[in-house]
C-alpha cells in the first residue's frame, strides 16, 4: 500500500509518496484551500490511502480537516519523534522520510480529538486566557489607584469583588469623597470601625489617572463579557454531550464545575486512547522523567506535556489539599514533610489525574472508600523513629 508524507510549513506543503521500494518525486503545494484539495486529488489518483504529517503549530489543522473529508487515513506525528529517527533533514527529504517511516510502521500517532471536543477545547482555553487577562487588568487598575494615593487593595481580600468594582466606577465618574466611597463597600466592618478603610480611600486622583482607569475598566468589562459567553457555550456543549462525565468528575474533592469541563476538553473524556493511568499522567506532564544511565538518575524532573490540563490539575490539587479531614490534605502534609510543597502539589495532581482516569474509564462516581487511608500505626511508628533519631543526634552533640 502506498503511503504519503507531508512536510507542512506556513505557506507550503511538500508531498512525497512511498510505494514500499522507492520514493516518488516531491511535489510542492501552497497552503490555500484549493491547493490542498488539488493535493488530495493527486494522492487519490496515485492510490494513496494513508497520509502522515507533522503537527507543525496550527498549520496542520486545515490540511487535516480537508483530507479527512476526502477519506484519507491520517497520522499526526510529533516532530520530536521524527527527529529521533536517524535520517535526512531537508524540506524535500523530510517529506520522503515521513512517508517511508509511515510505510514501515515506525510512527506513533498523536491524539486528535473529535470535532465536538475541539470546539469545547476552543472555549475552555479561551476561558483560561481570559482569566489571566482579567487578573492583569485588575493589577493595572490597582496600580493606577495606588499612584493616586488610594490603597483599597490593602483592605480587601480580592480586587475582583463587587465592592472594588463599585469604587472604580465611582472614581471614573469623578467621585473623590472617601465618606461616599466607603458606603459602596459591603461588609469590611473591622476596617470601617477602625477608620482604616476611609484612610485607604482618601487619595488625590488626577485627570490622566482617571482616564487611564476608565480605559482599563473598559478592557476588564470586555474580558468579563467574553468570559460569560465562553462559559455559556461550555455549559451547553457539556450538558448536551458530557453531562454524565461532568457529574462524575465533580465528585472528586477539589473539582469544580469549571475544572470538570476543562478536564473533559483536554482529555476528550475517552480513556480508550490512554491504555493506563501512567500514559495520561505522562501526557499531561505530571510524571517524573525516566533519565537513567549506568545506574545513575540524571534527572527526575517532570516531563513536558499538556500545559492546560496540568495547570487545572494543580489548581484542583491545591483545593483538595485544603479540604479539612480529607485524605488529600493528609497526603499533601505527609509529602510536604520530606519534599518541597511545590513537588508535593505536583504529586497530588498526578494522583488526582489517576483518579479521574479511573472515573472516566469506568463511568462511575468517585468512591472515597476505595482510597487507601494511611495507617495511623505507621504514623506512630514514624514519630517514634524520628524521636529516637533526635535523641541520638543530641547525644552525639553533647
Amino acid at each position: 500500500m502506498k503511503t504519503s508524507g507531508l512536510d507542512v510549513h506556513k505557506d507550503s506543503i511538500f508531498c512525497a509518496i512511498y510505494n514500499g521500494k522507492e520514493n516518488s518525486e516531491v511535489n510542492e503545494y501552497s497552503t490555500t484551500t484549493p491547493n490542498i484539495r488539488l493535493m488530495g486529488e493527486y494522492l487519490q489518483r496515485e492510490g494513496v490511502k494513508r497520509v502522515a504529517m507533522e503537527s507543525t503549530s496550527t498549520y496542520w489543522v486545515p490540511i487535516w480537516d480537508i483530507l479527512l473529508e476526502m477519506g484519507f487515513e491520517q497520522t499526526l506525528v510529533n516532530p520530536f519523534l521524527i527527529k529521533q529517527m536517524p535520517g535526512r533533514k531537508s524540506d524535500v527529504k523530510d517529506a520522503q522520510w515521513i512517508a517511508t517511516l509511515l510505510h514501515k510502521g515506525l510512527l506513533g500517532s498523536s491524539v486528535v480529538p473529535s470535532p465536538k471536543i475541539q470546539e469545547l477545547r476552543t472555549y475552555t482555553r479561551k476561558y483560561t486566557k481570559l482569566q489571566e487577562q482579567k487578573t492583569r487588568s485588575l493589577q493595572k487598575m490597582d496600580r493606577l489607584m495606588v499612584m493616586s494615593g488610594i490603597r483599597i487593595g490593602s483592605c480587601m481580600s480580592s480586587l475582583g469583588t463587587k465592592s472594588v468594582m463599585n469604587i472604580i466606577t465611582a472614581l471614573i465618574a469623578g467621585e473623590s469623597d472617601p465618606v461616599q466611597l466607603e458606603k459602596l463597600v459591603y461588609g469590611n466592618t473591622a476596617n470601617k470601625r477602625s477608620g482604616k478603610l476611609r484612610e485607604a480611600l482618601s487619595g488625590n486622583m488626577k485627570e490622566h489617572h482617571r482616564v487611564q482607569l476608565e480605559w482599563e475598566k473598559e478592557e476588564y468589562d470586555l474580558f468579563e463579557k467574553q468570559t460569560q459567553l465562553c462559559m455559556r457555550r461550555m455549559y451547553e456543549i457539556c450538558n448536551e454531550h458530557f453531562s454524565q462525565e461532568m457529574e462524575y468528575l465533580q465528585t472528586i474533592p477539589g473539582v469544580s464545575h469549571i475544572s470538570s469541563m476543562i478536564i473533559i476538553a483536554e482529555t476528550g473524556a475517552d480513556m480508550r486512547i490512554f491504555e493506563t493511568s501512567g500514559k495520561i499522567t505522562g501526557w499531561a506532564g505530571l510524571r517524573p522523567r525516566n533519565d537513567e544511565s549506568a545506574g545513575k538518575y540524571k534527572s527526575t524532573a517532570t516531563t513536558k506535556g499538556n500545559k492546560y490540563l496540568r495547570s487545572v490539575l494543580v489548581q484542583v490539587a491545591w483545593a483538595a489539599s485544603r479540604m479539612k479531614n480529607s485524605y488529600y490534605m493528609e497526603k499533601f502534609n505527609r509529602l510536604a514533610m520530606r519534599k518541597s510543597r511545590k513537588k508535593a502539589l505536583i504529586a497530588l495532581a498526578r494522583k488526582l489525574l489517576t483518579v479521574a482516569w479511573h472515573i472516566l474509564r469506568d463511568k462511575r462516581p468517585y468512591n472515597p472508600q476505595l482510597v487507601h487511608v494511611y495507617d495511623p500505626v505507621k504514623v506512630t511508628a514514624k514519630i517514634a523513629y524520628h524521636k529516637r533519631e533526635i535523641e541520638r543526634t543530641e547525644k552525639l552533640l553533647s
